[in-house]
């Protein structure tokens, strides 16, 4: 969608779905790839965190950023978190826009309000900036099976020019955990962001390990 140069800046969305851990190794990845990375958590996305992480996500959206950023090694400002009504943010004008988001896991109503630029959360309208100024936008939806309504909107998405990018591992790697499992769509994210990773051997390639 953008023009193709250097990834520095990054907005990563979770929403409700399941998936939570693809959002947090993408993290982990992108800091270790010394993106910037700006994060939003919508409201279902902390209850979901409740749910599948260890520990809850903190309430406020700066102590979110400060702990994710200082469990995954950040430098100091290298992270930060905004609120899902903060429309002063910088990203949320096409004259800041973002050089990539990610919206990972995305629920099918978070899809469906970007798919009809329902701009209602500093997501939405993040996503339709990105659209519009055609910048890298990755949606990663978690959902099974998928209804008509969710694969319409995803083709319209499509067109637009997004990336969906549900989250479908192979086993041409072997994956030996569940963490080989995350790995590989993490990188396929990382592949359509152009943020190098070193996850796993690619396709043709021996896996030394």
């Amino acid at each position: 969608m953008r023009r193709r140069g250097k990834t520095e800046h990054v907005v990563l969305a979770m929403t409700g779905a399941s998936g939570l851990p693809y959002a947090l190794r993408l993290l982990d990845c992108l800091i270790a790839a010394n993106c910037r990375v700006s994060l939003i958590a919508s409201k279902a996305a902390h209850a979901v965190a409740a749910l599948e992480l260890d520990e809850p996500f903190p309430a406020r959206h700066d102590a979110l950023a400060a702990e994710l950023g200082g469990r995954f090694g950040a430098a100091e400002g290298q992270v930060t978190g905004f609120a899902r009504q903060d429309w002063t943010a910088p990203f949320a004008s096409g004259s800041n826009p973002p050089d990539a988001m990610v919206v990972c896991p995305c629920t099918t109503g978070t899809l469906g309000a970007i798919a009809n630029g329902l701009s209602d959360s500093l997501i939405e309208r993040t996503a339709d900036v990105c659209l519009k100024e055609r910048r890298d936008l990755v949606i990663v939806p978690r959902e099974a099976p998928l209804t008509a309504i969710a694969l319409a909107q995803m083709t319209r998405l499509a067109e637009l020019g997004a990336v969906i990018l549900p989250p479908s591992p192979a086993f041409y790697h072997r994956p030996r955990t569940i963490q080989d499992l995350i790995d590989f769509t993490v990188a396929r994210i990382l592949d359509q962001i152009d943020v190098p990773h070193e996850l796993h051997a690619r396709w043709g390639e021996r896996d030394g390990g």
